[in-house]
Order: C-alpha cells, then sequence, then structure tokens
C-alpha cells in the first residue's frame, strides 16, 4: 500500500497557508451581510485594548445618603415643617452657637395664654438656657399686671398708671396695641419698679410724638433724667450697669404718651420674654400694628417665636377646628413677615381633663382633634411643632399631675402650677438641647 502521509502533509501544509492568506484580504460582504473574517490565532492573539468612551467619562461621586435625624427613646422630638424659605428651628440653633459674636443676647418671644402666666415654666425654662448659654434677668415686663404679687421670677411694684389690656371689654384702641396686648398711659409721677436677679440693662420701651421727661433710679441710686425729643414710632431708653433694682418714673411730658414695658436683660447671652394672655386663643397677635412689629423687630430682635395656645379653644363637643387653624395660619404669616429671620415654635396644647357619662375623669376628646389641626398649622406655615400633650405623658397625664406629690397641676385639671411648670420646662429644655445637638451633627455631616 502506497504511503500517503507526505501528500496529507502536504496538503494540510497548503490548506492552512490559504487560511493565513485569507486572513489579510479586505473585509467582504455577500448579500449585504459582512463576511467573518478569517483568524486561525484568535485564541491565542493579544489584542491590544483600546479605552472605550465610558472608560474615560468622568463619573461623578456617589450619593451620599441624606442625613436623618432621630430621636431618643421617650422623647418627643421638635417635628421641623420649615422649607428654604426658614422659620424652622435653624435660625435659633445657629443663633445660640454663634451667640458670641452676635453682639446682643439671643432673644425668645414665648407667647401664651394662662398656662405660662405668672412665668410659669417660661420662668424655669429661662433660667436653664441662662445656666446653659450665659445671660441674666427676667426680660420683657409690662408696666403694671393684676399678678405682681404671684410672679416669682420678678419683684414688680407701679403707680399712676391708667392700664388697657385687649381683654378689657370697652376703651381699648388696639392700634396702640404692643406685643403684650397692652398699653400704659401715665400720669406725671407715674412709676414701675423692678427687682430681680442681677441684669446688665435695663430699657424701657414707649412712644411719645412731643418731649418727655424721664428719670431711672439703679440700686437706689440718685436718678438720671433724660429729657427725650418727640418722635413716632417705638422709643427705647436703655440704662446698663450692675442692676439689681430699677425705678423709672415719667416726671413730666408735653403731650400724653403711651408706655408699654421696661425689661432687665443681659448684654450677652440668652433672655427669654414671656407674653402670657388670660383667655387668648392667640389671633389677637394678628391686631398687632405692622409698623409696631417692624420696630420690635428692630430695637428687640427675636431668634425664636414660640406660640403656644389651645385652652380657650377646646370646647365640649367639637371636633373641627378648621377655622382656628385658618385663623391662626394668619396670625403666624403675619409674625413671619414682621420677624423675617426668626424660628417659630408652635407648642400644641396641653391635656386638659372633664368628666366622662360615668363622672370619671378623662383627657378632652377635643383636646386631641385640636392638636392634630395645630399639627397641620405648623406643617402649612412650614414652621416647627411640639406636641406637649405627648410630652405630658398623654392620655390621663393632667390626673397624674395633680395627684403627684408634690401636686404639679391645679384641681381644674387644666392649669399647671409652678411645680408643674419647671418639670415641662425640664423636658422642653432637654428637647432643644437635642435638637441642637442633632442639627449640629446634620451640618458636620454634610459638610464631609
Amino acid at each position: 500500500m502506497k504511503n500517503k502521509l507526505l501528500a496529507t502533509f502536504l496538503l494540510a501544509l497548503l490548506v492552512v497557508s490559504g487560511l493565513f492568506v485569507l486572513h489579510f484580504l479586505p473585509p467582504m460582504s455577500v448579500g449585504g451581510k459582512p463576511l467573518r473574517k478569517v483568524d486561525l490565532l484568535s485564541d491565542i492573539r493579544v489584542d491590544k485594548v483600546l479605552p472605550a468612551d465610558s472608560d474615560t467619562l468622568p463619573l461623578p461621586p456617589p450619593v451620599k445618603p441624606a442625613f436623618v435625624d432621630t430621636c431618643k427613646d421617650g422623647m418627643v422630638c421638635i417635628e421641623d415643617y420649615a422649607d428654604s424659605t426658614g422659620h424652622g428651628m435653624a435660625h435659633f440653633y445657629e443663633a445660640l452657637a454663634g451667640r458670641q459674636t452676635l453682639g446682643r443676647p439671643v432673644r425668645i418671644a414665648y407667647f401664651g395664654d394662662s398656662f405660662i402666666e405668672a412665668d410659669i415654666l417660661t420662668g424655669d425654662l429661662r433660667k436653664m438656657l441662662q445656666k446653659r448659654f450665659g445671660g441674666s434677668g427676667v426680660g420683657y415686663v409690662p408696666v403694671t399686671t393684676r399678678i405682681a404679687g404671684f410672679r416669682r421670677s420678678v419683684r414688680q411694684s407701679f403707680g399712676g398708671w391708667g392700664s388697657h389690656s385687649i381683654t378689657d371689654s370697652v376703651r381699648f384702641d388696639r392700634s396702640l396695641q404692643d406685643l403684650s396686648n397692652h398699653y400704659f398711659i401715665p400720669s406725671p409721677g407715674a412709676f414701675v419698679e423692678l427687682k430681680g436677679d442681677t441684669s446688665s440693662v435695663s430699657s424701657c420701651y414707649f412712644v411719645a410724638s412731643d418731649s418727655i421727661c424721664i428719670a431711672v433710679s439703679v440700686n437706689g441710686a440718685e436718678p438720671q433724667r433724660f429729657r427725650v425729643a418727640g418722635q413716632e414710632g417705638l422709643r427705647k431708653l436703655s440704662v446698663n450697669g450692675r442692676i439689681g433694682t430699677v425705678r423709672w418714673t415719667v416726671e413730666r411730658f408735653d403731650s400724653i404718651p403711651v408706655f408699654y414695658a421696661v425689661t432687665m436683660d443681659p448684654s450677652e447671652g440668652i433672655i427669654l420674654d414671656n407674653f402670657s394672655t388670660r383667655g387668648s386663643s392667640g389671633q389677637q397677635l394678628g391686631g398687632i400694628p405692622a409698623p409696631l412689629l417692624r420696630q420690635y423687630a428692630s430695637l428687640r430682635t427675636y431668634d425664636l417665636i414660640v406660640l403656644q395656645y389651645g385652652l380657650n379653644v377646646a370646647s365640649g363637643g367639637l371636633t373641627n377646628y378648621a377655622y382656628y387653624k385658618d385663623a391662626m395660619t394668619r396670625v403666624v404669616n403675619y409674625l413671619k413677615q414682621a420677624f423675617p429671620q426668626a424660628s417659630v415654635l408652635i407648642v400644641g396644647v396641653g391635656d386638659r381633663e372633664s368628666k366622662d357619662e360615668n363622672g370619671n375623669l378623662r383627657t378632652m376628646p377635643e383636646v386631641k382633634s385640636l392638636i392634630r389641626y395645630q399639627q397641620l398649622l405648623a406643617a402649612e406655615t412650614k414652621v416647627a411643632f411640639w406636641n406637649m400633650y405627648d410630652a405630658m405623658g398623654g392620655e390621663g397625664s393632667m390626673v397624674r399631675m395633680v395627684e403627684s406629690k408634690p401636686a404639679m397641676a391645679n384641681y381644674d385639671y387644666t392649669h399647671i402650677n409652678f411645680h408643674g411648670g419647671k418639670h415641662l420646662a425640664g423636658i422642653l429644655f432637654e428637647t432643644l438641647m437635642y435638637g441642637m445637638e442633632q442639627y449640629e451633627k446634620r451640618k458636620a455631616y454634610e459638610a464631609e
């Protein structure tokens, strides 16, 4: 048999050589379809890797997850509904953080009804804030009051004044009302004296379109006399020093002036002004003249405005408080416009008890409904909200406060006393401090 091994080898060599030659042919197609290029070494060839377009495009950094606020177990935290226009808690926290370069005290205006009358709750909250951030004094005090002997944070005496309050049934001129919903008309020699914790500044707020002579005595010393020329709009006259007692006297005037308040303030740190009005729903704040509000914003700038109302709104059998929410929406927006940089905090109504059909005390169902509307008010006006009812302990908490030893609330099961005020002030203080801590953590996280 003839050996064909050589012929087979030559045929294979010829085929391989032909395939190598085909590799160098230009691209071809049959019927419009490209033929695959012949490449015997494709499995072992090391191809030159060209960069793809996607490899050269700069990629954006990974999306950083948003900072999520937390709340301690057992704490009822502030809910902040602020948008880009501000008025949430951010400005207040910024003011506290930068208080040493602010050039004035950080100021809080705390508005409310009889729940905070006589500086209950607010007096203890002021002390806690001043212990933490510095400051002294009691702040803004209306010229006269019906509860001079009841308020513990300042001793006040006065004489020679015609007092006018928004709660008066007649002869109240709303065009003259101040932040405290009062105004006062002096007779010659009218005076007001405050004695309290040592402060650095005492001021007198008034309106006098004609010249007036005012004397001020600090710590019983010889009075300083100021002859002040007439001028339209809100005026502020101040004295400085180490002030434990201050007495302001209106000695003479050419035309009848209007007075509002005297103050005992720090020069730095923090101060809280109590603006309580018995029987108020908060709607009366919308009646303060806009020019006067703007003048207060200039002369006594506030960093936080607190609105705590509701005791005089909750009514048996009524669960729809849309009318109240709408009315207070106008008030909140009015205050936001007058104090464009201030944070605004709405504090929900506290617990209030009524008797059920069996004579047992229980939380008024209407209170719970009102709180939801107050929360909606905060959300719609883009401010902050704190649920004091939940912070007190919720259902039946007022009964527990009345029955505690010592008692923290009165037997009307509506109003707290000084013990209860200190208790709630402590809760609110811790809530504010935790809110500030979270705010600072968020800022640091977002700056990374």
